[in-house]
């Protein structure tokens, strides 16, 4: 069977990006399940290779197309995105900021022309990003914006077999109301249900989490159950999406963890990501929902404390990259 082309980043490279590339290098199941082709500075990998105390063997190509008849041993697009004199090792930089935007620039045009089928890309800064020039809230709406989508998109961020979505993202807390409405709420679980199907789920078991303390107690502490989730939830039912809830959203996790749920549509960013992060901060993967290609990354950030020691824990980074091959492969049958 055909291997999906998966487009790889290092990130922000004053993050430990570089470092975390190298050493997914180093998994024997980088090769098998996908052709690699690795998008940035050659002075950015050379860095990560020497804080990973590695030495991959790539070969440079200068065309996309030569993607398609790769043997599986790692490619390296070379692309000038930013000098090594501008950036900062562990410091927020606008130079860095965009030349990550660069660097997936790059490979959102491959995707666009059909060159590669997913794009896995190593942490960002969103301050960096913004400072260089990224005129969004994240990276998710430049991606949307590319693509020209205007359907619902979303991030997911999964923890093995579970997914969580969210009905808004990186907003301010007092933002959160205005967001909790029912096209949101069935435009998100539609999603989740949606694409769980095409990440393997035979029947997702989907459950939308409450925004009040308890559920809204019955309305004693706050009604957007009453008013707004519930009505989301039995609509969806009748619509024939088998999706649960509301549930606490301080029990909804202990459902998930227990095995009882696929996936999650919580209400707000902590609301789920304080949860899956503590369930496997070191596993966790973003993964940008709606867009017309699969596009991952850890969940974690730049980590610009530890960079350059060596201790940078590669499994996330690992994980994203699996994932996009799964998801770049399914595009191929």
């Amino acid at each position: 069977m055909k291997k999906p082309v998966v487009a790889v980043t290092m990130g922000d490279a004053s993050g430990i990006g570089p470092e975390l590339i190298a050493k997914l290098l180093h998994r024997p199941e980088t090769k098998t399940v996908a052709q690699l082709v690795l998008v940035g500075d050659p002075w950015v990998w050379a860095s990560g290779q020497r804080i990973a105390g590695t030495a991959h063997v790539t070969r440079s190509i200068s065309d996309w197309k030569d993607a398609r008849n790769g043997d599986g041993t790692p490619l390296f697009l070379e692309t000038s995105t930013v000098a090594q004199s501008d950036v900062t090792t562990g410091q927020m930089t606008a130079a860095a900021g965009a030349g990550a935007r660069l660097a997936l620039t790059a490979c959102l045009d491959a995707v666009r022309r059909g060159d590669a089928d997913a794009i896995c890309f190593a942490p960002l800064n969103k301050q960096a990003m913004k400072k260089g020039g990224m005129d969004f809230e994240d990276e998710l709406h430049f991606f949307a914006d590319y693509f020209g989508v205007t359907d619902y998109f979303c991030e997911f961020n999964t923890l093995g077999t579970l997914w969580t979505s969210r009905i808004s993202s990186h907003i301010p807390l007092a933002d959160i109301p205005k967001y909790v409405t029912k096209d949101r709420i069935k435009a998100a679980a539609r999603l989740t249900y949606k694409t769980l199907k095409t990440a393997g789920f035979a029947q997702p078991r989907v459950a939308v989490a409450a925004l009040n303390p308890h559920g809204g107690d019955g309305g004693t502490c706050g009604r957007e159950e009453i008013d707004i989730i519930e009505p989301a939830a039995r609509e969806l039912n009748e619509e024939g999406l088998p999706i649960q809830g509301p549930y606490p959203a301080d029990t909804i996790f202990l459902k998930a963890r227990d095995g009882a749920l696929d996936s999650i549509v919580t209400m707000y960013h902590d609301q789920g990501q304080v949860a899956v992060k503590l369930m496997g901060f070191e596993r966790g993967v973003t993964v940008a929902g709606g867009l017309p290609a699969p596009i991952t990354t850890p969940a974690h950030g730049t980590a610009f404390d530890i960079v350059g020691q060596g201790k940078a824990n590669a499994e996330a980074m690992t994980q994203a990259y699996l994932l996009a091959a799964k998801m770049g492969a399914a595009r191929l049958t």
